[in-house]
């Protein structure tokens, strides 16, 4: 209960939280580079099931210039010296099931933090024979590591919706639209952010209304980059 009122909020409340950063790569022998920055923004409402919760959210975020932050339309990628089309994040839905184990905790003084390590590791909607330029392998393997910063007097207190920050740190193979084939290396995305009352105007502009409410109800199966970019070639 804690965690849903911490990532969400308990009373089936719509909350916003928004995120900003970075996104670096490396290559074998070579990097790393600063190659985007990133915000976004993810829209969730926890509604209780089955002696759990389900977490119905959906999800976007823009690829920006690492140096001027202006959204980005076209990237001339600089580890092969092509120009590719930028396909920014438009994830709907991505909803979870929580409930089934304890999200660890650590006491810092008067904060409380609510960690928690995403391992993933399954098989790639983008098969390396069907994109040979557009996926690292036939497995998707990756980490999301969260880390959720609130006040110990706001846990305490017992409120449905308790205010916080957090930070977001990703390992991922390279972006299906980056064309970077099976090159070794990845991606690390380096972000904060932080449960707001309503998210930046340029972001709000680019996403449209619909990714500013959070899904009434389960749907799956939940959409990522590989899954839209899969999509969007028609396979």
């Amino acid at each position: 209960m804690d965690f849903i009122r911490v990532r969400a909020s308990a009373d089936g409340a719509e909350t916003i939280s928004y995120w900003t950063g970075d996104v670096y790569g490396w290559q074998d022998d070579d990097g790393p580079h600063h190659l985007f920055g990133f915000e976004g923004l993810n829209v969730a409402r926890a509604v209780e099931s089955d002696g759990g919760w389900q977490l119905l959210t959906r999800e976007a975020a823009l690829y920006l210039d690492p140096r001027t932050r202006e959204v980005l339309g076209t990237w001339d990628n600089p580890l092969t010296g092509r120009a590719v089309e930028v396909q920014h994040v438009f994830n709907d839905p991505v909803n979870q099931r929580l409930g089934g184990y304890p999200v660890p905790t650590t006491r810092l003084g008067d904060q409380v933090v609510f960690n928690v390590d995403i391992r993933l590791a399954y098989p790639s909607p983008l098969k390396v024979a069907d994109y040979p330029e557009n996926s690292a392998s036939d497995t998707y393997r990756a980490m999301e590591l969260f880390q959720f910063f609130v006040s110990a007097k706001d846990l305490d207190s017992g409120v449905p919706d308790v205010p916080g920050v957090f930070s977001w740190c990703r390992v991922s193979p390279w972006l299906p639209w980056m064309a970077m084939g099976q090159r070794g290396g990845g991606l690390v995305y380096h972000c904060r952010g932080a449960k707001v009352a309503e998210v930046p105007e340029r972001l709000r502009e680019r996403v449209g209304e619909r990714f500013r409410h959070a899904p009434a109800e389960w749907s799956a199966p939940n959409v990522t980059s590989w899954t839209a970019f899969a999509s969007k070639a028609g396979r």
